[in-house]
């Protein structure tokens, strides 16, 4: 199967980068992850591993799937080291456009057949003048967890080309996601929607309107969301959280601009659980 597939690489060790590994490497690909921090490497490994044996546990992994995720990938140091017509390449490094430019531009001169971006804000079309082919070139927005949550979302920018959406979808598919299409507009679909609610309940926290389990519990109960905005934004990552809302305050206004409780976490570096602590106390799963 793998070599029937062709090869992905991620591009990004960090959380949404674990995700993706996981779900393309499970789906049975051939995988490649690019990053040169060999401390972010090994903590990815980490995460890997204590997912799969999540995954084991209640039956979603197989051994083999298993395997393939832990021990099925390669890592190498810098994307100008990916192998050349790679079938897809995602990038998900933070969002901060001086940086993905860089990035894409390196993984556009290994030619890969498709190269996508995980950006949740940054414009495709900005993000699509590093790439020297942009028909070639797509958003696919995947949410966290990756391997728990089913969507994708595919952003369309002025050049993308028909073949290249219709291989997103393909690729959304084999890994067993369901694919949105949007065009390429600020905080396109999805993040617009989770970001205004995000912005609203941190300034309900810093107006002690009600705690943050309290609002939370509002939005579980009384809406039946899966899940509360506050422990959301503690698991996608509060500096995350800040560096979407800053580029969309930019452009659409100031209904999304970050309150400044979510600045003076972030500068405290309470990023939610990936250090242990944000909104919620995440101390056992740092």
């Amino acid at each position: 199967m793998p070599s029937e597939r062709g090869s992905v690489a991620i591009v990004g060790g960090g959380t949404m980068g674990v995700g993706l590994l996981y779900v393309f490497a499970a789906a049975g690909y051939d995988m490649i992850l690019v990053e040169p921090d060999t401390a972010k490497a090994a903590a990815a490994a980490r995460r890997l591993q204590d997912a799969v044996e999540i995954g084991l546990a209640r039956g979603k992994l197989t051994e083999a799937q298993a395997r393939a995720i832990t021990q099925g990938y390669r890592r190498i140091d810098a994307a100008k080291a990916l192998p050349e017509n790679a079938a897809l390449v995602v990038e998900t490094v933070p969002e901060r456009l001086e940086l993905k430019h860089a990035v894409l531009a390196d993984i556009a001169a290994r030619r890969p057949r498709i190269i996508a971006t995980n950006t949740s804000a940054l414009s495709i079309d900005m993000l699509a003048a590093a790439v020297s082919d942009p028909t070639t070139f797509v958003g696919m927005h995947f949410f966290n967890p990756v391997w728990s949550l089913p969507l994708v979302e595919i952003v369309r920018g002025a050049a993308t080309s028909e073949a290249t959406l219709d291989a997103a979808r393909a690729f959304a598919g084999t890994i067993g996601k369901s694919a949105i299409t949007v065009t390429d507009t600020p905080g396109f679909a999805t993040s617009r929607l989770d970001l205004i609610a995000a912005m609203e309940a941190i300034r309900m926290v810093e107006a002690g309107v009600a705690s943050a389990e309290d609002i939370d519990r509002a939005m579980v109960v009384a809406y039946r969301h899966p899940i509360g905005p506050l422990r959301l934004s503690d698991i996608v990552g509060l500096d995350v959280r800040l560096d979407i809302a800053r580029s969309l305050s930019a452009s659409l206004g100031p209904r999304y601009a970050p309150p400044r409780l979510l600045e003076e976490m972030v500068e405290r570096g309470e990023l939610g659980q990936k250090t242990g602590r944000g909104f919620f106390d995440w101390t056992e799963a740092a």
